[in-house]
């Protein structure tokens, strides 16, 4: 089985959203070899490495979010992989990726664009940008916990959920961040790295 067919089984998808997640990675693929949008160790791992990773954090929305955020989307992990799936079995979420790299939200725009998905791009620093008062914000690999919650809170609405992939740091992260901030917290396995987890954090407030 390809790793493009195991990631359709394994999320369910169809083949319209295959297809739209096929020319996305073709298009990643040409795109690195220019600027860095992964890291070129990861590029044929691109199905279990990034797809994967960011694809498994839909099912955690909460059915009345219609605003996504996404922090620093870089190569679009996870926002961009979110809205494509989204796409299909969430029509009435609207997906905001931003990225402060004029070359890479260039990419997100192709993306964007050749896949036909209906996602925002905006061009700037997540610290400077207005908020966007999302339902969900979600960011992956930018900062430790500490400079990310700031971020978080910035565009997050009242009562939002932060979904936030972490690696095996994730335990010192958060009891760093609870010295200056207080949240509720759950840690969900990851499903692609037995070591990682999703911080689903709600509730941000500064102590």
């Amino acid at each position: 089985m390809t790793a493009s067919a195991a990631f359709a089984e394994a999320f369910d998808v169809s083949r319209e959203t295959l297809e739209r997640l096929d020319l996305y990675a073709d298009l990643l693929r040409r795109w690195t070899r220019r600027i860095n949008l992964v890291s070129k160790g990861t590029v044929e791992a691109l199905w279990d490495r990034h797809f994967a990773d960011s694809a498994q954090l839909l099912p955690l929305v909460p059915p009345s979010a219609r605003r996504w955020t996404d922090l620093g989307s870089g190569g679009g992990f996870p926002g961009l992989v979110i809205a494509v799936l989204a796409a299909e079995t969430h029509p009435d979420l609207h997906v905001t990726l931003i990225e402060s790299d004029r070359r890479k939200a260039e990419f997100l725009r192709t993306v964007a664009r050749e896949t036909g998905i209906g996602t925002e791009v905006i061009v700037g620093r997540a610290e400077e940008v207005p908020g966007t008062e999302a339902d969900v914000v979600s960011a992956r690999a930018l900062a430790p916990l500490t400079a990310l919650l700031p971020l978080v809170d910035r565009h997050l609405a009242p009562g939002g959920t932060a979904l936030l992939p972490k690696g095996a740091g994730h335990r010192r992260e958060r009891a760093e961040a609870l010295e200056t901030w207080a949240f509720d917290c759950d840690n969900i396995p990851s499903r692609t790295d037995p070591g990682a987890v999703i911080l689903k954090i709600g509730d941000i407030r500064r102590v």
